[in-house]
């Protein structure tokens, strides 16, 4: 198995999708961004609004800027992106989904969608308590292209 980002002297390229078929390309990834009780108690009344909407939002608009962000990726049309954010009684759990018809998947998609909303939730509460921690960040499962289905 070889690294597609490398040529074949072993420098840097950007993956040539042009030849590869348009397929419905699926991802879905995670996120878990734990904190204290009071922090997680304090949510609803956060004065700089609801951090889990907020992180929704900067989870979607981050999925889209995916290309910008990471240099080796492919811009997408992206035909779905969603961020979920749940309360859990040690934190709070992300899950990011996206979507395309395209020649290449979507993985960095909700890798970096997950990545920025556990983020944002961070940023619009580390006030409250100076131990929140982001974890467990990782690919759940994806669909579609020549490798197939894969699911953790």
């Amino acid at each position: 198995m070889s690294l597609s980002h490398f040529d074949e002297k072993g420098e840097t390229r950007m993956v040539d999708v042009s030849g590869k078929p348009d397929t419905l390309r699926t991802a879905t990834a995670h996120a878990f961004v734990r904190m204290s009780r009071a922090a997680l108690d304090a949510l609803p009344h956060n004065k700089k609004g609801n951090p889990l909407e907020v992180a929704r939002i900067a989870g979607i608009l981050a999925a889209k800027k995916t290309a910008e962000l990471i240099p080796l990726c492919h811009p997408l049309g992206l035909t779905h992106v969603g961020v979920d954010l749940s309360v859990e009684a040690e934190g709070i759990r992300i899950i990011a989904t996206a979507a395309t018809t395209g020649p290449t998947g979507v993985e960095m998609e909700t890798l970096t969608a997950a990545s920025v909303a556990a983020l944002t939730v961070y940023d619009m509460t580390k006030a409250l308590d100076k131990r929140i921690e982001i974890q467990d960040l990782y690919l759940l499962e994806k669909t579609g292209g020549k490798s197939g289905s894969w699911r953790r």
